[in-house]
C-alpha cells in the first residue's frame, strides 16, 4: 500500500482505477481517461494534486536564501501573493525539481514541489540552509485540489460563494491569496483556466464533493498527462532530471542570469551558455495515426533524437510528444519516428504548445 491522499476514499468510492504513482494510490482514471480530458478542454474537470508537496520557507533571510537556491530569481516578486515558475537545481546544472514559488510575506515563501522528488529536495534544501536565519517546514497537513476548464470559474461562483469566489475572481493569472487558512491560486498544469486551493487536509474531501455534486467531473492522472502534454508543460522525471539543465529542457526563461546574482547551477549554466547547449527539448506530432510513446527513438538529417513524453492527443486526434534532439534540428524539420517494434512513422517537430484553452496552436 501506498502514501493515500485525505481524497483517497472519494476515488474509490467514485470507482477510480488506482494505480502507484511516486509511492502513492492515486486515481488514473474513473471509467475514460478521454472524457475526462475533454470534461477540462470543454466544462470543468477536478484534480486531486494532494501527492505534491508544500513546504514552507520562514525566515529573516528567505528572500535571500531562496534567491541562492533557485534558478529564477524571487526578487521578481513584490506583490504578496505572486508565484514565479523555475527550477532547483544541482552544482551541475541539473533539474532537481521545477516548482511554483508563492511570495507570502518578507519573511514567507510557500514552495510546490513535485511529490517524486519531495523528500529529497527538502533535504536538499535544508542541507543548504546553513548560513541562512530560515527554517524549512513541510506542510503536510495541507490537500490540494485543481479545479481546471473554461466553466471552473462558474463552478467556484457555487460552491465557493461569498468571500472566496469574491478573492478568486480578482486574482490575475500566477496569483494567490488567503480566505481564512485556505489558499486559493490562478494556477495550473492543463493549459486551461482554472484554479488551485491548498486547504486543511480535514475539510478536502467535503470541498470535494461540493464541486462534483456541481457538476465538476473527477479526472485522474491520465487525463491530466494529455493535457498537460497539449499544453507543452514538463513533467519532471521525464522531460527533465538531474542529467539536464533547464537550457536543455525547454526552460531557459525560467532561468535569470542577468543579475549579479550566486545561485546553486549558476557557474555550470553559465558555461554551457557560453558553449552553446548539444541538444534542447521541442514538440513533434506525427503526420498519420500512430502512437508516440516515451523512449522512442527518431531521426532526421540532424541525427538522432527521443521522445521523453508522448502520447495520444484528444483534442487533435493525432499522436503528439516532447523530444529532446539535436540542437540543430529546427522546428518545422520533417523527421522519422523509430515504433517499439521497428515500423517508421512520418513525423515533424513543432514548437509546443500543441493545445491552449481548448484551441489548436499547429497546423496539423
Amino acid at each position: 500500500m501506498g502514501h493515500r491522499t485525505p481524497l483517497y476514499e472519494e476515488h474509490v468510492h467514485a470507482g477510480a482505477r488506482m494505480v502507484d504513482f511516486g509511492g502513492w494510490d492515486m486515481p488514473l482514471h474513473y471509467g475514460s481517461q478521454i472524457a475526462e480530458h475533454h470534461a477540462v478542454r470543454r466544462q470543468a474537470g477536478i484534480f486531486d494534486v494532494s501527492h505534491m508537496r508544500a513546504v514552507e520557507v520562514r525566515g529573516v533571510d528567505a528572500r535571500a536564501y531562496l534567491r541562492y537556491m533557485l534558478a529564477n530569481d524571487v526578487d521578481k516578486l513584490g506583490t504578496p501573493g505572486k508565484a514565479l515558475y523555475g527550477c532547483l537545481l544541482n552544482e551541475q546544472g541539473g533539474v532537481l525539481d521545477d516548482l511554483i514559488t508563492y511570495f507570502l510575506a518578507p519573511d514567507w515563501f510557500r514552495l510546490v514541489v513535485n511529490a517524486g522528488p519531495a523528500d529529497r529536495d527538502i533535504a536538499w534544501l535544508r542541507a543548504h540552509a546553513g548560513r541562512f536565519a530560515v527554517d524549512i517546514m513541510p506542510r503536510p497537513d495541507l490537500a490540494m485540489i485543481a479545479v481546471q476548464g473554461p466553466r471552473a470559474d462558474h463552478a467556484a461562483s457555487q460552491v465557493l460563494g461569498g468571500e472566496a469566489y469574491a478573492a478568486l475572481a480578482r486574482l490575475k493569472p500566477f496569483h494567490g491569496a488567503f480566505v481564512g487558512d485556505t489558499f486559493l491560486a490562478r494556477t495550473g498544469y492543463t493549459g486551461e483556466a482554472g484554479f488551485e486551493i491548498l486547504i486543511d487536509a480535514r475539510e478536502a474531501a467535503g470541498l470535494w464533493r461540493r464541486f462534483t455534486d456541481h457538476g465538476v467531473v473527477p479526472a485522474g492522472l491520465g487525463a491530466r498527462d494529455t493535457l498537460r502534454l497539449e499544453a507543452g508543460m514538463n513533467l519532471y522525471g521525464h522531460d527533465m532530471d538531474a542529467t539536464v539543465s533547464p537550457l536543455e529542457s525547454g526552460l531557459a526563461w525560467t532561468v535569470s542570469l542577468a543579475a549579479e546574482r550566486e545561485f546553486i547551477g549558476r557557474s555550470a549554466l553559465l558555461q554551457q551558455r557560453v558553449q552553446g547547449v548539444a541538444r534542447r527539448l521541442t514538440g513533434l506530432v506525427l503526420r498519420g495515426p500512430g502512437v508516440v510513446r516515451d523512449g522512442q527513438g527518431l531521426q532526421g538529417p540532424w541525427g538522432r533524437g527521443t521522445v521523453t513524453s508522448g502520447s495520444f492527443s484528444p483534442s487533435l486526434a493525432r499522436g503528439i510528444g516532447l523530444v529532446r534532439v539535436p540542437a540543430a534540428a529546427a522546428d518545422g524539420d520533417d523527421c522519422e519516428l523509430i515504433g517499439r517494434s521497428g515500423q517508421v512513422l512520418d513525423a515533424r517537430l513543432v514548437a509546443p504548445p500543441f493545445v491552449r484553452q481548448g484551441r489548436a496552436l499547429i497546423d496539423l
